[in-house]
């Protein structure tokens, strides 16, 4: 069992079904605030075991890419293809507060564990589901991917040069803008259980998130009435905020009002911009960005990029440097803010992690415990649900649960 000092969701039993993406990095966001969240598996493991970075190949069905979302979690190995390990998880529902899963659906009904299935006998379960679409509507049978969603929630159509090809976010911002709005809608939930014992169905989509996240777009085709289209780096509600040209590399400038603009001006050196007709507001600066961006660079591609970020920053102009992520993980005031964090693996030794976004004073976020190896807590947790040890050893024998050996490195 991990162990901690108090924290928000201490005591809070969190049943995971869920895979690769959107719902660990919900429950993980879960688990780092204190509840004890149990992954079920299937005996092959999460598909995300093996995809992509792989740590070293001789460690079996482990990679860091499964690593980095299913941290402060006990995993178990069970066959749901097997009514036996249907009736194990029957038994765990029983004991848990939340339920995630990330099934198409209809999947968790099949197996007999479908909200409409358990909630009669656990009215106060809060069952939470995320998928590609949404339990609803023409599209809710297909699967989630976080390319698709970014390309049918409008995203790809805003992200890139203009004139250039599709583009998706360098990071797979559907997945997990579903997973924090699930975590919210979960936490809502459970607020109102504690106010009156109900328990309730939460459910989200890669496709509502991407789309909810695009708020901006959204507006700017609701007031216009034409597509938004991509702006490479720059805002499109203001101008200029965008990266720019120096003579060694690219800054960020974010001139994002009258004053700061004014000041911009006088930095560079050219105080007559503010007095152009078609720079004369941000509305007039939006629709001369490109004008804008290329005056600005005529200056900034004269001096490399550390003159700039001095002295823009002295001047109350926010700027930054555009990081590598060797650089932001070397950078002191993420290192100060514990973005970067060290937590021991049974199989991958000393492995490093993305802290914890938020901080609580009184009840921190905290890594208690690294992503379980496959099957690492299935007897544990057996045992609590009452199997003897024999009965244990049985099921693994027939292939309804997967047990873990002892890890070697």
């Amino acid at each position: 069992m991990l162990t901690g000092s108090q924290r928000a969701l201490s005591g809070v039993r969190v049943l995971d079904f869920s895979q690769v993406m959107a719902g660990p990095f919900c429950t993980m966001l879960l688990g780092d605030m204190g509840a004890d969240v149990i992954k079920v598996e299937p005996p092959e493991g999460d598909t995300s075991r093996q995809m992509g970075i792989r740590h070293d190949p001789r460690l079996e069905r482990e990679s860091p890419s499964y690593w980095a979302v299913n941290r402060n979690k006990r995993g178990i190995a069970v066959n749901l293809k097997d009514p036996r390990g249907v009736e194990i998880c029957r038994r765990l529902v029983g004991r848990a507060d939340i339920l995630v899963e990330n099934f198409r659906p209809g999947t968790m009904d099949r197996l007999g564990l479908g909200y409409d299935h358990v909630r009669p006998r656990h009215p106060g379960l809060i069952y939470a589901s995320v998928s590609g679409y949404g339990q609803t509507g023409p599209l809710a049978h297909r699967g989630g991917f976080d390319l698709v969603a970014q390309g049918e929630s409008g995203i790809m159509s805003v992200t890139g040069s203009p004139g250039g090809p599709p583009v998706k976010c360098g990071v797979p911002v559907c997945d997990l803008g579903a997973g924090l709005f699930l975590t919210y809608a979960i936490l809502c939930a459970y607020i109102h259980r504690s106010r009156t014992g109900e328990g309730q169905r939460v459910e989200t989509s890669l496709l509502e998130a991407g789309i909810a996240l695009s708020v901006w777009e959204a507006t700017e085709y609701f007031t216009t009435g034409s597509p938004p289209q991509p702006t490479g780096s720059a805002h499109r509600m203001t101008a200029p905020y965008q990266a720019v040209r120096c003579e060694d590399g690219y800054l960020t400038i974010g001139a994002a009002n009258q004053r700061t603009w004014e000041r911009l001006c006088q930095v560079l050196g050219v105080p007559d911009l503010v007095a152009r007709p078609e720079f004369a507001t941000d509305a007039d600066r939006v629709a001369h960005r490109d004008a804008l961006a290329a005056a600005v660079e005529s200056i900034t591609l004269r001096r490399p990029r550390a003159h700039w970020l001095r002295v823009l920053e002295e001047a109350g102009v926010p700027c930054g440097p555009i990081h590598t992520y060797p650089e932001v993980f070397a950078h002191p005031h993420v290192q100060a803010r514990a973005m970067l964090q060290e937590i021991e693996h049974p199989a991958g030794g000393r492995i490093r992690q993305v802290g914890p976004a938020v901080k609580c004073s009184g009840t921190p976020a905290a890594l208690r415990g690294p992503a379980p190896l496959l099957g690492q807590h299935t007897a544990e947790v057996l045992e609590e649900l009452g199997y003897a040890r024999a009965a244990i050893d049985a099921l693994a024998g027939e292939g309804v649960i997967r047990l873990c050996p002892s890890p070697s490195r």
